[in-house]
């Protein structure tokens, strides 16, 4: 039987004639972090301190002595980064230039000194692109001339950090006749039976060559052999009464364990196993009246996908642990998630996020790796591409919650509107891949899922490549030049990125920023902004809605994180609401690598923005919203708690109530017309009734609709504790009263590290949000902003919570107030 012996200890990093301590998989960056050498990139403006890392030469080395009597023994890297050279007792083994892919060498008989020199990753990005040409990026760094984690190389959220490093576990494997080189189980199900087809292609030794060998599979009791002399062998079992795996909030998600064995007649050579789910994914990208559509349909049921896009959770990768990526993932269920894109410019990320994913009902939609820029198709970088897909597709593919491959990020629209044309000048950018190499190679190993050519993507030339009226679709004018209230001037067939963005939280930007006195262009916060007029797009977003603060940070962070989740929620509520033509959207971005301004929901330090808890709202089973005129146009924007706010209000609103659920949802949505003070000046009750899955568009009575002239006039409507607020004019013109509330700070009984902050409001309180972490850098509020009226009372509970006090607490409260 084949055996491994990890290769994790006893690794050096040679630095300057040194030999410091090296974590395998770590990388040079936390190696020398660990030795005191260089001080935290995250920390103030030290990114810039360390980019010298980026480009040296590096060498990790181990001392190998092992004792196996098998007739071959492997090295096995399942990640080098990236341009590497290794030498075994002596002897070069192997070289290599893929972060993404597995590297083998056969390493039979050698032991002793095993070396990995990493040259810079800057060094092999140029020897690439003196082959290749020059290719159009939207960054100025070398990210499309070698096969590496782009974002490594700077984004408009993330530092530069070029890393080297074993950031993938290493192993030999001692193996005799022959091994499981590849296991590639096809999963389908039909009425009941669940059906599984194993290709598996082994490897043989010179002294296994001809020998007959047996592979075994079983699931759940039910198994199946075969005997066969060659390198490939199939085998097909059916499991009847297989129970269906399903994305979280339509079902369970059950899953199955799946073993296969290698022997011959002297006994087990190589096993395998994974878990597997039974379900079927299609995706309908039919045309009718509105265009092309892009419909995930999993068993059968049509879904409106409520997604967030992926991007590492660390710059450091190799820092994500098991537990980490659980608890990232975990916080995205929380907030009613049900697909997570993994974006092409990261990785292929490690089994454990997969592995949540599975059980937590979380689907994925995963790129290939390519992202905002020309990427050549010559040597050597297609064969690269062309190992690297096989490898990942093949070991993805028996993960249920992965349903859709996509061929890359925004390249072919870059290609189109970008002015890259002119500039390649006839030299091949990638669309080679995207259309033919990667289809192909989904086609011949994994053709259960479906595959799309790029986000965005129309579908074909034939239409502009970000069309919303085909495929997918991504919205960037609104937070580029526009108020979020555009996101209602069109309803796209699927929304595969848009966002807005907001600084991190109090509490991590005083870790990142010590010292010093915060201001949105202090040099520290400039630093930790890296989108292109990145401050001046969001002063710009507030200034739209809000007096711009000056020379008050707590008020423009606040204002800010408000803004944030505000124009989120308008784009979500406006596109669910025109459920079946819009079939999903996917906000950017869930999470963030570093303390930074981003788009993100979650920030660098794990911190909840009140975007997520605004997520929770937007993307639960059965929402309420109101929209001006007919849902599809410019106007009041939607926020927290349904709110609105805008200017005019000539074409009427609509009240849209959406259910998602599996149920019929009958309700009575109670309408108020309100003044500022709180007093009701019109009232109504509307009976709705939605079947499950669909959406019911109501117009709201005349006599409801708030003057659109009035500074004092807004609307509310409540059904089953939900709540929608329309306000017919910006913040910034409406008669807010000053705000007046009272405070209760409630310890929770034998909970020493939680508390129930009770606020009890006297007047209209707009946007409410308890900043939590100000008490203490491990508190946290379960909820976001919320808006009371006079009369209503919110609870609070806060956990890691250090004592605290009524003025503690209302020194962390802020709300909406223009007086």
């Amino acid at each position: 039987m084949k055996d491994v012996t990890q290769l994790t200890d006893g690794w050096s990093l040679l630095h300057d004639g040194e030999s410091l301590p090296a974590a395998v998989p770590g990388c040079v960056h936390t190696d020398l972090l660990a030795a005191g050498l260089i001080e935290d990139p995250y920390i103030g403006e030290r990114e810039k301190e360390v980019a010298w890392i980026g480009r040296r030469d590096w060498t990790y080395r181990t001392e190998v002595a092992h004792d196996s009597a098998h007739e071959r023994t492997d090295l096995v890297f399942e990640g080098l980064d990236t341009a590497a050279t290794v030498t075994f007792a002596g002897r070069t083994v192997g070289t290599t230039r893929n972060m993404h892919r597995t590297h083998r060498f056969d390493v039979t008989g050698l032991a002793g000194e095993l070396d990995v020199r990493f040259g810079s990753a800057y060094d092999e990005a140029d020897r690439v692109r003196a082959l290749t040409g020059d290719r159009p990026n939207v960054y100025p760094e070398p990210s499309q001339y070698i096969r590496k984690m782009a974002c490594n190389f700077g984004w408009d959220w993330g530092p530069t950090l070029v890393t080297a490093g074993i950031w993938r576990p290493v192993r030999l494997e001692h193996w005799s006749t022959a091994r499981l080189a590849s296991v590639r189980p096809l999963v389908t199900v039909e009425d009941g039976t669940g059906r599984v087809e194993v290709r598996l292609t082994v490897e043989r030794t010179a002294g296994g060559a001809g020998r007959t060998l047996t592979a075994a599979v079983s699931v759940d009791g039910a198994g199946a052999e075969v005997s066969f002399e060659g390198d490939e062998a199939v085998l097909r079992l059916d499991v009847p009464g297989a129970r269906l795996w399903w994305p979280r909030g339509y079902g369970e998600q059950p899953l199955y364990d799946l073993g296969v064995t290698l022997r011959d007649a002297d006994g087990p050579l190589d096993s395998w196993q994974r878990r597997i789910g039974f379900r079927t994914v299609e995706l309908d990208r039919s045309a009718d009246e509105h265009g092309t559509g892009f419909t995930l349909v999993v068993n059968g049921e049509r879904l409106f996908a409520r997604g967030v896009n992926w991007i590492p959770d660390d710059a450091f990768v190799t820092r994500v642990t098991p537990e980490r990526y659980r608890t990232r993932l975990a916080q995205a269920a929380d907030a009613n998630i049900d697909l997570v894109r993994i974006w092409g410019g990261g990785i292929y990320e490690d089994d454990a996020f997969y592995d949540a994913c599975d059980e937590l009902g979380l689907l994925v939609w995963q790129d290939f790796l390519f992202a905002c820029s020309a990427y050549p198709e010559e040597q050597p970088l297609r064969g690269e591409i062309d190992a690297e897909a096989r490898d990942n597709v093949v070991r993805l593919m028996p993960h249920p919650s992965l349903v859709l491959w996509n061929g890359n990020n925004e390249n072919l629209w870059g290609f189109r509107d970008w002015d890259w044309e002119p500039a390649l000048a006839g030299d091949s950018w990638g669309e080679g891949y995207y259309l033919g190499l990667l289809p192909r190679i989904v086609a011949e190993l994994d053709p259960t899922r479906p595959y799309t050519a790029g986000s965005p993507w129309s579908g074909s030339w034939d239409h502009h490549p970000n069309d919303p009226a085909h495929g997918t679709h991504h919205s960037w004018e609104v937070w580029n030049r526009q108020d979020y209230a555009e996101y209602r001037a069109d309803v796209p067939r699927f929304v595969a990125e848009f966002g807005w963005q907001a600084p991190p939280a109090m509490a991590t930007l005083r870790r990142a920023l010590p010292g010093e006195t915060l201001a949105p262009d202090s040099p520290g916060m400039l630093h930790h902004q890296k989108a292109e007029d990145g401050n001046g797009k969001l002063n710009r977003g507030v200034a739209r809605h809000f007096p711009l603060p000056e020379g008050d940070f707590d008020r423009w962070h606040h204002l800010t994180q408000v803004v944030q989740a505000r124009a989120v929620a308008a784009g979500v509520e406006h596109w669910r609401s025109h459920w079946p033509v819009c079939a999903g959207t996917v906000v950017w971005q869930l999470n963030d690598c570093w303390p930074v301004s981003s788009w993100a929901a979650i920030d660098g330090d794990g911190r909840l923005k009140p975007l997520h808890h605004e997520l929770r709202r937007v993307y639960a089973d059965r929402l309420l919203t109101l929209l001006p005129g007919s849902g599809s146009g410019s106007g009041s924007d939607a926020g927290g708690d349904g709110d609105g706010d805008g200017s005019g209000t000539g074409a009427g609103l609509t009240l849209a109530v959406v259910n998602q659920s599996a149920t019929e949802w009958r309700t009575s949505v109670a309408l108020r017309r309100l003044e500022s003070g709180g007093g009701t000046l019109h009232r109504a009750v509307l009976d709705v009734t939605a079947a499950p899955r669909s959406v019911v568009r109501l117009p709201v009575p005349d006599g409801l609709v708030p003057d659109g002239a009035s500074a004092k006039e807004f609307l509310a409507a409540d059904a089953d504790g939900l709540r929608a607020l329309h306000f017919p004019v910006p913040d910034k013109d409406f008669a807010y009263p000053r705000p007046s509330y009272d405070v209760g700070v409630e310890p929770v009984p034998g909970q020493g590290d939680r508390v129930d902050v009770v606020v009890s409001a006297h007047t209209l309180l707009r946007d409410l949000l308890l900043q939590a972490d100000r008490f203490g850098p491990s508190a946290a509020a379960d909820t976001g902003l919320v808006t009371l009226l006079p009369g209503e009372q919110v609870r609070i509970r806060v956990t890691g919570c250090p004592p605290v006090t009524e003025a503690d607490v209302r020194a962390a409260l802020f709300c909406v107030d223009t007086a």
